[in-house]
């Protein structure tokens, strides 16, 4: 926190039979049988599949994706507006406020763009962006993001699983966790450079996080290539933790034996731990877990729901924190 207040910063409050989405959209449903609501919600109910099916908004260039049949990939709540998740975002590189990424991104270049995979592993290689795009088939995801200071969006994503990518480099036993470094080029980013964080922009995940199935490699979202406020060309999206664990316009990949530094957590460790599972019941130092705001509804006084564990991926990936302090290892 003092980091922080030093630099004049003032962080804001800022092979399943049954795949599981299917088996809960039918649980769901059983559940309003049993209290007689189905029929006044069963055209709203639809129009939430076809939701699933997010038509692109003709902005940005086509990229499209299957629907993901990987377990808990696809949620059913209603879509952040595309104005909303383009509009208001954490990217510090063009600026602090949310509105400034939309501003300024403008004078990002995505092309030519290269991610180097290097460290432990048996084959590293420099990438183009277009071999990426090719090296396995997109699907499309809806997941929460779930932001530290207490707001939260569902955004249909289009990528691949980070694993695909991992499995073609073959990581060495050394290998512990994956380090992921953004861009920093202050000539098209005008805030690098600034006192608020150490730049480039690092984060990191241990080897086993990186494999899961939820550990979304993306490239585009609503069924568009990214905005460039919104990451482009490529970013990670880690939905069961606050996004900034989610690095944006990534251009190296490394395999490392020891817990990589990052951006937050060397900025601010009692703040920003490696981890930053969603918790509601870990606090941060400043402000309550507990509940969050959801972007795009009825304003800022919509009533707050309440934060759910692991984002409401815990069936996914608590398994991964088993035996763990999750106040300790925050």
């Amino acid at each position: 926190m003092h980091f922080l207040k030093n630099r004049g910063f003032v962080h804001s409050h800022a092979s399943e039979i049954t795949p599981v989405a299917a088996y809960e959209r039918r649980r769901d449903m059983l559940k309003l049988l049993a209290t007689g609501a189905a029929g006044a919600t069963l055209a709203a109910w639809a129009g939430r599949d076809a939701l699933a099916q997010v038509a692109r908004p003709n902005k940005l260039a086509a990229l499209a994706g299957a629907r993901s049949a990987v377990a808990g990939a696809v949620t059913m709540e209603k879509l952040t507006p595309y104005v909303d998740v383009t509009g208001y975002n954490n990217f510090y590189e063009f600026g602090t406020d949310k509105s400034d990424p939309a501003q300024n991104a403008h004078t990002l270049k995505t092309r030519p763009w290269t991610v180097t995979i290097e460290g432990e592993v048996k084959k590293p290689k420099v990438f183009d962006l277009d071999e990426l795009l090719k090296l396995a088939p997109m699907e499309e995801r809806i997941y929460r993001l779930r932001c530290v200071e207490g707001w939260s969006m569902v955004i249909p994503w289009v990528g691949y699983s980070l694993s695909e990518l991992i499995k073609k480099v073959e990581p060495t036993g050394n290998a512990k966790y994956v380090e992921f470094v953004t861009l920093a080029d202050p000539k098209t980013m005008p805030f690098v450079g600034s006192r608020v964080l150490e730049w480039p922009y690092v984060e990191g995940l241990r080897m086993d996080e990186a494999m899961h199935p939820l550990s979304l490699l993306s490239f585009g979202l609503y069924g568009e290539v990214l905005p460039n406020q919104s990451g482009a060309p490529v970013r990670m999206v880690l939905p069961w933790k606050y996004g900034f664990k989610s690095g944006k316009s990534i251009v190296k990949i490394r395999f490392v034996e020891k817990e990589p530094g990052t951006a937050w957590n060397k900025a601010a460790k009692n703040e920003y731990g490696f981890y930053s599972n969603v918790n509601p019941n870990v606090d941060h130092p400043r402000w309550s877990q507990a509940t969050e705001r959801r972007i795009g509804e009825d304003g800022l006084f919509a009533k707050k729901r309440p934060t759910l564990m692991f984002n409401g991926y815990e069936a996914q990936v608590g398994q991964l924190y088993a035996g763990m302090d999750l106040k300790k290892n925050y």
